[in-house]
Parts: structure tokens; C-alpha cells; sequence
């Protein structure tokens, strides 16, 4: 989710930064073994050329997205709002590159075959989140791919705790998400689905996850 840099709230919640943190490894250890996020990269890994230009959005310790697409043969670049996670995304997969960065800030150098954005907008408000999804589409070189994750929910700046953490969240449901693909991003949605997580250890509670595989329209340039 780290994915906005927002400042610690009036009501005690935490911003993304500060969440992930004091987060670090834990977050991977429960989120890390999402069986629907590993057959996302593999399906992304598949259908990209040796040396494809990758972004991974909310890029947390690098594991399991950067570290799968490297081995690849992907030049990934991950950002990161949390300066403990790209300190450990740089230990962990020396062979990307991650930057301290908001996506709402990033302006990258050129395009990208592939963006991936896990669940890095469930901290921003409903208007930030469908902006960055505009950004990350405008990134794609033509005939690149887009895939992310959410929560899929109609709400809007709601506090939840999250590991122990106070955060506020918005979302949306899987209609108005895949409404944004298709309309505001123009994007094809290749695939869909919704499904269940139960993480690993006591600190965080099962949720419901969206999974979108999305393509621009285009050939794609030869290199």
C-alpha cells in the first residue's frame, strides 16, 4: 500500500510512510506469498522481451515483484514512499533500481513496457488514486501492460487499523476500478479477478483482493 506520503493525521492515523516504516520485513512475511500477485508477475514475466523496462509501483522490499521480473531479464525501477523499504529493496534485489518517490511526484525518463502498482492507492484519496492511475497508463509505451491490485471497496477516507497501525483509506468497488481502466485510462482489461487472502501471522486480517491485467493500445516498438 505504499503508495502516498501524507503526514501523520489530527486522529492519530499514520501516513503511508510511516506505516511502512515501521513495517518493514513483518509486511513481507504477511503479505509476501499472495498466490494471486506471484501468478500476475509470472503472467507479466511471460509475455515481456528480455530487457523490458518495468515499473513497480509501491515497491515495498523488492519481494516478491522487482525480484521475480530481474531474474527475468527486466530493468525494473520500483518507487517507493518509505525510506525503510527502498533500503531493504536494495539489499534484497541489488539487480533493480528503487527510488524514494510518490507516484503523484515521479516523472520518469522515457516508458515502460510494464507498470505494476499492488495495492500503492488504497492511502490516497478516491480523486489522487484514479489521477496516478491516469499517470501510470500515460507511462506505457504502446502495447504495455498495467497490472495492479486492490481492495476492492466503496469507500472514501475511512479509518481502519491495518498491522496494528491506525490509516485512513479509499477505494473503490470492482465496477467503478475497471471503469477507470477501460474510460479514464484507456486501457483493454485483459483479465479480472477477485479473490480471497488470509495472511500469514496474527497481525493482519484476511481481505478481498481485485487483480486487473490491462493493456495500450498499440504495436510495440521494435527493439
Amino acid at each position: 500500500m505504499a503508495g502516498t506520503k501524507s503526514r501523520t493525521g489530527a486522529d492519530g492515523s499514520v501516513s503511508a510512510a510511516e506505516l511502512f516504516d515501521g513495517l518493514g520485513l513483518a509486511y513481507e512475511e504477511a503479505f509476501g506469498r499472495l498466490p494471486a500477485q506471484l501468478e500476475a508477475v509470472e503472467w507479466l514475466a511471460g509475455r515481456l522481451p528480455p530487457g523490458a523496462r518495468v515499473l513497480d509501483v509501491g515497491s515495498g522490499t523488492g519481494r516478491p515483484v522487482a525480484e521475480r521480473l530481474t531474474a527475468a531479464g527486466c530493468a525494473v525501477t520500483g518507487i517507493d514512499v518509505s525510506p525503510v523499504m527502498v533500503a531493504l529493496a536494495r539489499e534484497q534485489v541489488p539487480g533493480a533500481r528503487f527510488e524514494q518517490c510518490d507516484v503523484r511526484e515521479f516523472t520518469p525518463e522515457g516508458g515502460f513496457e510494464a507498470v505494476c502498482a499492488f495495492f500503492p492507492l488504497l492511502m490516497m484519496t478516491r480523486a489522487q488514486a484514479a489521477a496516478a492511475l491516469r499517470r501510470m497508463a500515460g507511462w506505457l509505451a504502446p502495447g504495455g501492460y498495467l497490472v495492479t491490485a486492490t481492495v476492492p471497496a466503496d469507500v472514501e477516507d475511512v479509518q481502519i487499523d491495518f498491522m496494528g497501525r491506525p490509516v485512513r483509506v479509499s477505494s473503490f468497488t470492482a465496477d467503478d476500478y475497471l471503469r477507470l481502466l477501460r474510460e479514464e485510462c484507456g486501457l483493454t482489461v485483459l483479465h479480472h479477478s477477485v479473490s480471497a487472502f488470509v495472511p500469514a501471522g496474527e497481525l493482519a486480517v484476511p481481505e478481498e483482493h481485485l487483480f486487473c491485467y490491462a493493456r495500450r493500445p498499440g504495436t510495440p516498438e521494435a527493439r
